[in-house]
């Protein structure tokens, strides 16, 4: 009874696809925070430019409306990639060539092998979308690493007393507010209060970690994508051996 037990145990851990489920941890991880830091984070920047870049809404009206755009793309990112995670994974579990080894009965059909190649297609597109995607998510730690770099040197300043007016930041420059927008630049001990205020390093450390999801997120696709590839080229060579799997 103990070894039947054993065996179907160690049959089953031989059934996992394991690459495709550590894709998927990985994945829901990167998306989680990805969508979740990157929601807050973009919340904090436009709380940063109301309370201290500009006095009028009209200035970044156009912001707020981008804002409220990223958001909702979020929104539909983290649904999108939870449903393509599972839909992965299962897909993982049938074509995986330990499964193919316990169920080798059965045949595979050539409906399974098209599903198999589109799911290898749409993981490539989705591959190449989301490094556009990786890319454009540093364009903000950078804004915000020269902001920070910025409080450091209004900090040294400070100590020595000297050239503490002439330590600026613009968010004009990084393209947030228009160059018509006002103040849109603070100086000296203004900006002193923004470099003290927690709002500003928190949205940093958010925009790091919005890129870390991001960087989990296209590790998890060219996982998903290289397992799936072998996956179908295990289909492949099977199928011309008469010995297949059930999909």
């Amino acid at each position: 009874m103990g070894e039947c037990c054993s065996e179907c145990c160690v049959r089953c851990l031989r059934g996992v696809p394991y690459a495709s489920l550590i894709a998927t941890i990985l994945c829901f991880v990167g998306v989680a925070l990805f969508c979740g830091c990157g929601h807050e984070a973009l919340t904090g920047t436009e709380k940063l430019i109301e309370e201290h870049f500009s006095h009028d809404f009209v200035d970044y009206a156009v912001l707020v409306t981008l804002v409220q755009i990223f958001q909702y793309v979020i929104y539909g990112t983290a649904s999108f990639f939870f449903l393509y995670g599972v839909l992965l994974l299962a897909e993982g579990f049938y074509t995986t060539s330990a499964v193919k080894s316990l169920f080798g009965e059965f045949r595979t059909t050539m409906c399974g092998r098209c599903v198999s190649a589109t799911f290898i297609f749409l993981t490539h597109i989705m591959s190449v979308i989301w490094m556009g995607v990786f890319a454009f998510s540093a364009l903000p730690v950078y804004v915000y690493f020269t902001m920070w770099s910025t409080c450091q040197t209004v900090r040294q300043v400070t100590e020595n007393g000297t050239g503490f007016d002439d330590v600026c930041i613009d968010a004009r420059q990084y393209g947030m507010l228009p160059w018509k927008a006002s103040p849109g630049k603070i100086c000296g001990m203004n900006l002193s209060l923004v470099c003290n205020n927690s709002n500003l390093e928190l949205t940093y450390h958010l925009f790091i970690a919005t890129f870390a999801g991001a960087a989990a997120t296209a590790i998890a696709l060219l996982t998903y994508m290289m397992s799936s590839t072998y996956n179908y080229a295990v289909l492949k060579f099977m199928s011309r051996d008469n010995c297949c799997t059930k999909f």
